[in-house]
């Protein structure tokens, strides 16, 4: 960039840079500024290029934000960034590709320096870099338009009004990441950030009233999934002659063109992830649950989150009966496409937990689908996966587990979901199997990899609630989920016995010393005790509803029966065994009489003979298991670091140095 230079190295001497963070005031009037904004550049589009555009532009920053306080130059590359997007979507509309390209590069310039800023000064010191300007030669004081507010809600503007085109890409883009670039400040906060002048802006300012259609123009992005332009489309190319618009511009300002520079964009060969994916969605994404969950004001309720909440079907023509004031209408068939498409993502199946919490017209309608598979297959793909997946993306996945379990019909549904060909499950070849049997597998396999891996109560208790759930309605379960549900408990039977042993042990050991400290057993084998009631209770559950139903698991049940013995016995059991004993009682009788050396084909008939006459009223009944996702009492210490992870991960155009990085830290994203 700059007359001379040629790579990214050069910039920290780029002459147009270091005069706009010098000492000298620079009026908007000036042609400088021309010459300043008529540069080709592609905006990185990862974040190894960015982080060598940071680090070669650093020193720039910094400078700038030490002479700004004498110059005013931020507020005046803001101002004519400004005076350029006013007639922006007339220029998209007519193709005026001159008017967007300075209006792109003087936005990009803009989000390089406020991340600096943002990352290095505090919120009153950014209000103030805003309002220095220069009045007169000599005199400077705080200018009585508000800047910020100003560019804000420019920047919404832009992204609601203006068109997507080829030639409106990038600044489009540009636009969600410098809100997201504003929006950053959080993360350098240990604590979450409730009061913030940004935060009011947005919430409460000139801004409020493009809620709906803020929140409504990110969702169409991400549901879109428009791929960025090829190489150079967006970017002015000599024309046959010679002549052309940058040609003839660089010919009219010689040296004050920046010189084409190309980081991993325009002028060179996309790679297969630029190929496939979509920055605009991405990043649209991103902006669209930072604001999301944007913390509450004292006086008014996050209006992001109200909008996300209450958004309805362009195909419901009702009238609500307490209509929100951001409340808007989008096609949620095409919502609901992207969401099945994209779930391989954190933020994607954020977006699918927080609309299924959140947004009860987008939950019914989701329940309501015929091809609900479309959905739960990915989300248990990403479960089978766990090792591959950060935790905070197998939580999401498993609470969404539990808020569709929620629905009887769904309950129901997914055990008439025949699913062929299973390729990713590699334990066994699964040629044929409805989707309820698949999802306990899952699920199971999940529970198991918690015991021997991670250890955590909450996962366990979030997989065992979805199961639960789902027990009642059981139909037909494939002879190997039923397998699984009784190695299941078979796993967790040993484990009982193993703590057990250990636990009395340690007992007699202590008795030999007073001093010798011991590990809690007694805790250990309470959390193991609840486990397995909890499984008891998801077997009885079937038993007591669908025995008819699950031949498989009456013949897995009876295959193991040993397992349940020590347990008759046991105090905290002894109520929820006296329908499993009475149901492996009877049946064990039934294979009696029916002979010795049956085939697994002739011990089923004998099962399904005996469910038609076992007599019901010999079952005792127990109060329908039923669980419920509660949120946490304070989500935003989960949802907002989790948020800012997803950002700094992200890698779509922003960098930051992680020792800058205060909400989190760097190996818990």
């Amino acid at each position: 960039m700059g007359a001379n230079s040629s790579t990214i190295n050069e910039l920290s001497e780029n002459d147009y840079l270091k005069k706009l963070s010098g000492t000298e005031a620079i009026s908007e009037n000036e042609p400088f500024w021309n010459q300043l904004l008529s540069f080709t550049f592609s905006t990185p589009t990862n974040s190894t290029d960015s982080k060598l555009l940071e680090e070669a532009t650093i020193s720039i920053c910094k400078a700038l934000i030490e002479n700004n306080p004498r110059t005013g130059n931020l507020g005046a590359l803001i101002r004519v960034f400004l005076s350029r997007t006013k007639e922006l979507k007339i220029s998209a509309e007519c193709q005026n590709q001159l008017f967007i390209w300075q209006a792109h590069n003087a936005l990009f310039i803009i989000c390089c320096l406020l991340k600096v800023f943002i990352s290095h000064v505090s919120e009153e010191e950014l209000l103030l870099h805003f309002s220095y300007q220069k009045k007169e030669p000599g005199t400077y004081e705080s200018d009585i338009e508000d800047l910020l507010e100003e560019l804000l809600l420019c920047l919404i503007h832009l992204i609601v009004e203006v068109p997507l085109l080829d030639i409106t890409y990038s600044i489009l883009l540009e636009a969600v990441t410098a809100l997201v670039v504003f929006l950053s400040c959080q993360l350098f906060h240990k604590e979450i950030i409730h009061e913030s002048i940004i935060h009011k802006y947005l919430m409460q300012g000139r801004c409020l009233p493009y809620t709906s259609r803020l929140v409504k123009t990110l969702l169409y992005n991400f549901i879109r999934q428009e791929r960025s332009p090829p190489p150079g489309s967006h970017v002015f190319q000599p024309q046959e002659d010679g002549g052309g618009l940058l040609y003839g511009l660089a010919s009219g300002v010689a040296s004050g063109l920046w010189t084409v520079l190309t980081l991993g964009g325009v002028g060179s060969k996309p790679t297969a992830i630029q190929e496939q994916s979509s920055p605009l969605a991405n990043q649209s994404l991103l902006l669209l649950l930072v604001l999301a969950n944007l913390t509450d004001a004292p006086d008014c309720p996050n209006p992001f989150r109200q909008a996300i909440m209450s958004f309805r079907n362009t195909q419901d023509s009702s009238v609500p009966s307490s209509p929100s004031p951001h409340t808007f209408q989008i096609n949620f068939n095409s919502l609901y496409t992207a969401l099945c498409e994209q779930q391989k993502s954190d933020q994607a199946t954020l977006l699918l937990y927080t609309l299924l919490h959140q947004n009860s017209n987008v939950r019914m309608y989701v329940l309501a689908r015929t091809d609900i598979e479309s959905l739960v297959v990915p989300i248990l793909e990403i479960l089978y996966h766990v090792e591959e997946r950060n935790s905070h993306h197998v939580y999401m996945s498993l609470i969404i587990l539990l808020i569709l379990t929620e629905d009887d019909g769904f309950n129901r549904s997914i055990h008439e979901v025949i699913l062929k060909n299973i390729t990713w499950y590699s334990e066994r070849v699964l040629t044929e199997i409805s989707l309820g049997s698949l999802l306990i597998l899952v699920v199971i396999r999940t529970i198991q990899y918690n015991m021997t891996r991670t250890r955590d109560k909450y996962l366990h208790t979030n997989c065992l609630a979805a199961l639960a759930n789902m027990s009642a309605q059981f139909r037909s379960l494939h002879q190997y989920a039923a397998q699984r549900i009784i190695s299941l408990f078979a796993l967790l039977s040993k484990k009982h016995n193993k703590v057990l042993e250990q636990a009395t042990q340690s007992l007699r050991g202590s008795l030999g010393s007073d001093d010798s400290p011991f590990p809690d057993y007694a805790q250990d084998l309470s959390v193991i005790e609840e486990v397995i009631r909890m499984m008891l209770e998801i077997i009885n559950s079937c038993l007591s509803n669908s025995l008819h139903h699950n031949p498989n698991l009456v013949y897995a049940l009876l295959y193991k029966r040993e397992l349940f013995e020590q347990f008759r016995s046991h105090p905290s059991f002894q109520d929820i065994m006296q329908n499993i004993d009475m149901v492996i009682g009877f049946f064990s009788s039934r294979l009696e009489q029916a002979g010795s050396d049956l085939s697994v084909e002739r011990v089923l008939e004998v099962i399904k003979q005996g469910a038609v006459s076992l007599p019901k009223d010999r079952l005792r009944k127990f109060p329908e298991l039923k669980f419920k996702y509660v949120e946490e009492e304070q989500p935003e210490e989960f949802f907002i670091p989790y948020v800012w992870s997803l950002v700094y991960n992200s890698g779509v155009g922003l960098y930051w140095n992680p020792q800058d990085i205060q909400l989190f830290t760097m190996d818990s994203g």
